[in-house]
């Protein structure tokens, strides 16, 4: 499988992380879009939001705490930030590898919903 997030997990692509515990991994977006901008993944392969099970669960919940963490850690836990989370192609989810978007560090725009290209 050529998934781009596990080569990260496994340290064969260079990342520079914000935090890691056993089963999920929070590193900086190498095209950040917002001045904080760090990816959550967990390191069990799921392609999706779609792919999640029951037994994934805990690992979900884990991620978001991860994110809490990781706002904290950077310090726009109370000032606000946004956790994103792209499913399929409509959404713009690019890697496929269940990853979430935190977002932070300034005040950041209205959710605008659908894309100029479908103007």
């Amino acid at each position: 499988m050529d998934d781009l997030f596990l080569k990260i997990v496994d340290g064969t692509i260079p990342s520079k992380k914000v935090l890691e515990t056993d089963n999920v991994l929070a590193f900086h977006d190498i095209q950040p879009a917002a001045p904080v901008h760090v990816l959550i993944i967990p390191k069990k392969y799921i392609p999706s939001m779609n792919a999640v099970t029951e037994e994934d669960l805990p690992l979900i919940a884990e991620i978001h705490r991860v994110a809490l963490e990781v706002a904290k850690k950077l310090g726009i836990a109370e000032s606000g930030y946004r956790l994103i989370n792209n499913c399929g192609p409509d959404s713009g989810q690019v890697v496929g590898h269940l990853h979430y978007h935190l977002l932070g560090g300034a005040p950041l725009g209205a959710l605008t919903g659908i894309s100029d290209s479908h103007s």
